[in-house]
This record gives structure tokens, C-alpha cells and sequence, in this order.
């Protein structure tokens, strides 16, 4: 009979565990999410793709975008104000350190024409077609 009683205290010890485990990792991920940057994609009536990324309390000149086999990623610094440091915080809800996002591009988005611009706290890119891939209109005669 102490064996069937061990076996079923183990068994509640690991499922209290897995349970716990599980709760750990749900709330490790949900503060990733919740580190990444809102992001808005709109295409536009001219066939573009137009991309605004929210980034607030980041220098312009701490944005990196780069394009690696098809997927656009834009990453960035937050840096802590210089006035305060982390411990000087009671509360800190502001992600600091690096964002980044990643969007999968389509094949027929011309890389070389991907234009980037900056203000007040936002990120907005415009991607362009390749000259293939671009409606072409066709006049009648």
C-alpha cells in the first residue's frame, strides 16, 4: 500500500511541477510579446506594401533595417534615460534593450528600392514591386 501512495504523491509532485513549468514559460512569452514593437502593414492602391513600426524613446540613429534572404528586420536600442538607472525605478513598464521585428517578404518585392523614414517615434517603410511584378495597364488602339 506505500508503494501506491508514493506513486500517487509523485505523481501530484510532477504534475504540480509541469503545471508550474507551463505557467513559467506561458508568462516568459508573454513578456516577449509584449517587448515587441506594434507594428501597422497597409498595401496600397499603387500595389506598394507600407510598413510603420512603433518605436518610441529610440534615436534614429539606433535603428538598424536590413534584408536577409526575404524577411525585412528591423531592430533597434532602447537605451535607460541618463538621468536614472534601472534601480532608480519603482515601477518600469518601458521596455529597454533591443526590439526587433521580422516580416517575411514576397518574392517580388525589389529590395533595392526599400525606403525608410523616421519621426516622432515611428518607423514607416516603403516597399515598391519589381518592375515585373507591377500592374502594367494596356491601352487599347
Amino acid at each position: 500500500m506505500d508503494i501506491v501512495k508514493s506513486a500517487k504523491d509523485i505523481e501530484t509532485k510532477v504534475e504540480k511541477g509541469v503545471e508550474v513549468a507551463s505557467k513559467k514559460v506561458s508568462e516568459a512569452f508573454d513578456n516577449l510579446v509584449s517587448h515587441l514593437p506594434f507594428s501597422n502593414l497597409a498595401k496600397k492602391e499603387d500595389s506598394t506594401f507600407h510598413i510603420e513600426v512603433d518605436l518610441p524613446g529610440v534615436k534614429k540613429e539606433d535603428i538598424d533595417i536590413k534584408v536577409e534572404d526575404n524577411v525585412l528586420v528591423i531592430s533597434a536600442v532602447r537605451h535607460y534615460k541618463n538621468e536614472l538607472t534601472k534601480d532608480d525605478y519603482y515601477v518600469c513598464e518601458s521596455s529597454f534593450g533591443k526590439l526587433e521585428r521580422r516580416f517575411m517578404l514576397p518574392d517580388n518585392i525589389d529590395a533595392d528600392t526599400i525606403e525608410a523614414e523616421y519621426k516622432d517615434g515611428r518607423l514607416e517603410v516603403e516597399l515598391q514591386k519589381t518592375k515585373k511584378a507591377q500592374p502594367k495597364s494596356i491601352s487599347v488602339k
